[in-house]
């Protein structure tokens, strides 16, 4: 075929080596005003490392990787030994070896820990998803592990370790250790009361042998695992070593991996355990209230990865109508395209700054601040989590067919959507969760009350939605029927007071008009049209500032 016939334009540059850190304002921004000025020189020159990181052509590549090339179990070695391995292609490991030596497992200790952990996971996460999962659990099971002193002296230096070694050990002869999670098994899903793996207890204090299965076990590679089992006294929170201090392997006998609509890099598993050693964590028949630290921690993280899906999706959709042509001109400059985008930047940014205002509430420390995360976190993973789909759809629309096809990066976002709002806990679950804390600790209401009064009298549209919310938390009749209802006002007002006392004037009055003054409709690019909606789309655009 003759070159004149095949000559390419109108296609836009692939959007790679660029600082994903500083090409993001809303990012930038909340780094700036939640981390102390002496720690801010530092905690931005990491992140601009790894912004540059994320989005070289390197790492890109690394996420194409290992999500083509799937992990798979070896159960056996070639001599018939059963050894329940989970093989990774070597990609995955570059991932989580630039993660681990970033400090994504390392926040509860470091100054400004979680706010600078926060912001780099959800910088890295754009370049690939899937192997979030075990750095967030590994992060997250630092207070459960701290219940039990000696376990924590033992193994959190490992799970903070910036290390990363790859490879079934004893925890001890490594640098750094991952930690996976088993809660859910086959007949109780979310309901882990209802759990029948057994813990029969040994003659020495504290250990254990479980017998039972756990139908989704995160991460099976790991080098540990907690896990909730059936003890004499109640339901009680396990330390699993996957290799004993003697070397030999523990009984964990992985049955399958599970076949996932998206997370493809990730290994999800089926386990079996028969006279598997544990170690209690915390008391006998608190094994709920034990894990609980660790799955609040996991639900942020849901709440961050989503953040990071849409950021980099509507990051994609802007970069390529800033350079695709139609109609006589950028599509960009389109009035229903920008209509569009500026939509999906909205959407993106107040994810993005609830996020970061939940990590700085963990850095706080504070009695009012955790009382504050204890409404905030399910608020917001039930609707930051479920906004994402919707979201990544819309915005590989904007790419048109270029969009649905493999190579453009956007189906895998698309897939990888909905995990958060499944993973721990669905929809409904942290909407009842929002209505115990309401019902139950009123210190969490005054809370979070207090946090969105904060921008009251700022604008109208706001005042009159905080006016509603108080009318419908006055109201308890039919509760939980009306609870995912309740539950999106709340975090919507959340989100419309950090914006309002945060985000440029632009961004905050077009989402007050928007979600809380109901000029808006049903789709995305929906938004009133005397709007400064190129302001918006600007500020969304991934360029350095």
């Amino acid at each position: 075929m003759a070159a004149t016939t095949h000559t390419v334009s109108n296609q836009p540059p692939p959007l790679l080596g660029y600082d994903v850190f500083s090409a993001d304002p809303a990012l930038t921004e909340a780094v700036d005003r939640h981390l102390p000025p002496d720690l801010l020189e530092e905690a931005r020159a990491g992140l601009v490392r790894l912004g540059l990181s994320a989005g070289s052509a390197q790492a890109q590549r690394w996420g194409a990787q290992a999500n083509e090339n799937p992990p798979r179990l070896r159960t056996h070695d070639r001599y018939g030994n059963r050894v329940d391995e989970v093989e990774f292609h070597p990609a995955w490991h570059r991932l989580l070896g630039h993660a681990v030596s970033a400090g994504l497992t390392d926040a509860w200790d470091r100054p400004g820990g979680h706010v600078r952990r926060a912001a780099g996971f959800l910088v890295w996460t754009q370049a690939e998803a899937g192997h979030g999962c075990p750095l967030s659990m590994t992060h997250a099971a630092v207070p459960a592990l701290r219940t039990d002193p000696a376990a924590a002296a033992e193994w959190e230096p490992l799970l903070t370790s910036h290390v990363y070694e790859e490879g079934l050990r004893p925890a001890g002869e490594k640098g750094g250790v991952l930690l996976g999670m088993g809660m859910t098994e086959k007949q109780g899903g979310t309901d882990v009361r209802s759990n029948t793996t057994r813990a029969e207890p040994l003659s020495a204090e504290g250990e254990y042998l479980l017998t039972g299965h756990k139908w989704f076990c995160s991460a099976p590679m790991s080098d540990g695992f907690l896990v909730l089992a059936q003890a004499p006294g109640g339901p009680t929170c396990f330390l699993l070593p996957r290799v004993l201090p003697d070397g030999t392997r523990n009984a964990f006998a992985i049955q399958r991996l599970k076949d996932k609509l998206g997370n493809r890099s990730n290994a999800s598993a089926e386990v079996e355990f028969d006279g598997t050693w544990v170690r209690r964590i915390g008391e006998e028949g608190r094994g709920v209230r034990t894990i609980i630290d660790m799955v609040a921690a996991t639900r942020l993280d849901c709440v961050t990865g989503s953040a990071a899906l849409m950021r980099q999706a509507v990051a994609q959709a802007v970069h390529h109508a800033s350079y695709r042509s139609a109609f006589g001109g950028l599509l960009v400059d389109k009035p229903l395209m920008r209509n569009v985008l500026a939509d999906l930047a909205l959407e993106s940014e107040a994810a993005t700054v609830l996020a970061m205002r939940l990590a700085a509430a963990y850095d706080a420390g504070t009695e009012s601040e955790a009382a504050f995360l204890r409404i905030a976190v399910p608020a917001a993973k039930y609707w930051v989590t479920k906004r994402c789909a919707p979201l990544v759809g819309e915005a590989l629309e904007c790419l048109g067919g270029n969009g649905y096809v493999e190579e453009s990066g956007m189906p895998r976002l698309l897939r990888e959507a909905p995990l958060n709002s499944i993973w721990e806990g669905s929809g409904n679950v942290q909407a009842l969760d929002v209505l115990r804390a309401l019902q139950r600790e009123p210190l969490a209401l005054n809370a979070f009350l207090s946090e969105v009064g904060l921008a009251r009298g700022a604008d109208h549209r706001l005042d009159r939605a905080i006016k509603d919310l108080l009318t419908e938390l006055a109201d308890l009749a039919g509760i939980e029927a009306r609870g995912r209802r309740l539950v999106e006002r709340m975090a919507l007002v959340l989100q419309g007071s950090l914006l309002v006392r945060w985000a440029p004037p632009e961004v905050a009055d077009a989402f007050c008009a928007s979600r809380l003054g109901g000029d808006w409709g049903s789709a995305f690019g929906t938004l009133p049209h005397t709007l400064d909606l190129a302001s918006v789309v600007e500020r969304a655009r991934p360029v350095e500032r």
